[in-house]
């Protein structure tokens, strides 16, 4: 919120927590009402860009996202070269990406030409479940290699870990859940070009 509505510097907005080498810039319940503030302000689809701009501090900034495709999300898109997409295996998260697909086309072409996808991770993933399956198929269909391989499953421990204030792999390194997200930083490190991985 601070970053997009105040203005304040990223350096002053950062976080350190207990993990080396990782920052956070958390958000507050104020930014459930940065949308509305920012319709009304100049240059509101390239506030996170700007607040970012120059800050060399990071190798790599992750921005997490509403799942929605307002202001907040088109800030995001504006200032990122790179699109991770998590999709949850259900039957409404096909249409969220069309829509997704669609906006992210847009903002190519009107605000960032940089930005591409560097993958869909499939979440919440239910061998039990044969609508999981389904979503499965059909967007590996539709996105061929987008799409990673490893799968993240639906996992109690990974509920319970943000319930604790820990990341899922401090929680509970062990769990089926946490291994799946390691493996699925591997496969994306892989995608990263070469001059990306060595920094």
């Amino acid at each position: 919120y601070d970053l997009l509505v105040d203005e304040v510097t990223l350096d002053s907005a950062i976080v350190p927590t207990s993990i080396p080498r990782l920052d956070l810039v958390p958000a507050t319940v104020d930014l459930s009402g940065a949308e509305i503030e920012l319709v009304a302000v100049e240059g509101r689809t390239h506030r996170l860009q700007r607040a970012l701009a120059g800050h060399a501090g990071h190798e790599i900034c992750f921005i997490d996202c509403p799942p929605s495709l307002g202001l907040l999300t088109l800030n995001a898109l504006c200032a990122a070269d790179t699109l991770l997409v998590p999709l949850q295996c259900e039957f409404f998260a096909l249409e969220g990406l069309s829509q997704l697909l669609q906006t992210v086309d847009q903002v190519q072409q009107r605000f960032n030409p940089a930005l591409g996808i560097i993958g869909v991770a499939l979440t919440m993933f239910d061998r039990r479940n044969r609508l999981t399956d389904q979503v499965s198929d059909d967007v590996r269909d539709c996105l061929g290699k987008l799409v990673f391989e490893t799968v993240i499953p639906r996992n109690v421990r990974l509920s319970e870990a943000p319930s604790h204030g820990l990341p899922a792999l401090i929680y509970d390194q062990h769990c089926t859940g946490s291994r799946a997200y390691m493996a699925l930083a591997r496969e994306l490190i892989g995608r990263f070009p070469a001059e990306r991985q060595a920094a």
